[in-house]
């Protein structure tokens, strides 16, 4: 792995165009688990993965209130960006991030450093509330008070229905213009630098062959293989905190 790592640091330091793709992998080592992982919550306990289902979530009362309560558990968690993410910053403040696609919707990237700007959440955030039935946007941190005074599944206080985190769940159209930006960012790389994601979610898994028949570099960073290891001009297994630094250090 030596060689790879050495080989993908050359070609980040002196890329003009890095998209970075992440997924729940990078997440992990700040203490939130993954879904899909040896360890993850879908592969330990497969109910947890209707908390994720729109169609659960829209039809059932103790769905919405557990869904809350991990919600306010991940808020009390105190949950830091890592190494991982400060590295992705890192890019950006050299000048040479162009985009970061990110799967997850827990706002580590923004809060490390990167730009809201340069941060394309293909999933949404949990950061922000939508109301289901007339769109009224407002902060979670405004909803989690209310859970924590004692409403299990609060109801939109403007027409009372149903309220969900601005988050892109299973069932749930992705947001077209997202997608297009994601696709389009990667098309304009010179590096794709893909990080703790299985690829196995569409269409942004497609951002890898489309990187690559631009010309693109794709280095994979993740604990497991994934469908396009094959494609990759490098694959670095491996903790993501001690990977990204090493390969993110410029030089």
């Amino acid at each position: 792995m030596a060689d790879d790592l050495s080989a993908a640091s050359h070609w980040i330091s002196h890329a003009n165009t890095v998209v970075a793709l992440t997924g729940a992998g990078i997440s992990t080592e700040s203490g939130i688990p993954d879904f899909r992982g040896p360890k993850g919550l879908w592969t330990t306990n497969p109910k947890a993965e209707r908390l994720s289902d729109i169609r659960y979530y829209m039809a059932d009362t103790e769905v919405r209130a557990l869904a809350w309560q991990k919600r306010l558990e991940l808020t009390a968690s105190a949950v830091e960006p890592n190494a991982g993410h400060y590295a992705l910053a890192g890019l950006e403040r050299r000048g040479q991030m162009h985009a970061l696609v990110t799967q997850n919707v827990d706002g580590l990237h923004q809060r490390a450093g990167n730009s809201q700007d340069r941060v394309i959440e293909v999933h949404g955030n949990i950061h922000e509330t939508v109301c289901m039935s007339c769109h009224w946007r407002g902060p979670t941190r405004d909803v989690l008070t209310r859970v924590r005074a004692g409403e299990a599944d609060p109801p939109c206080e403007r027409c009372g229905g149903i309220l969900k985190t601005a988050t892109i769940s299973f069932g749930q159209a992705l947001v077209p213009e997202v997608i297009d930006r994601a696709m389009g960012a990667a098309e304009a790389a010179d590096v794709l630098l893909t990080v703790g994601t299985s690829l196995q979610v569409y269409p942004i898994a497609d951002a890898v062959p489309l990187a690559k028949q631009a010309g693109a570099r794709v280095i994979i960073v993740n604990a497991e293989p994934t469908p396009f290891d094959s494609m990759a001009d490098a694959v670095l297994p491996g903790r993501i905190g001690e990977i990204l630094p090493a390969l993110c250090q410029g030089g």
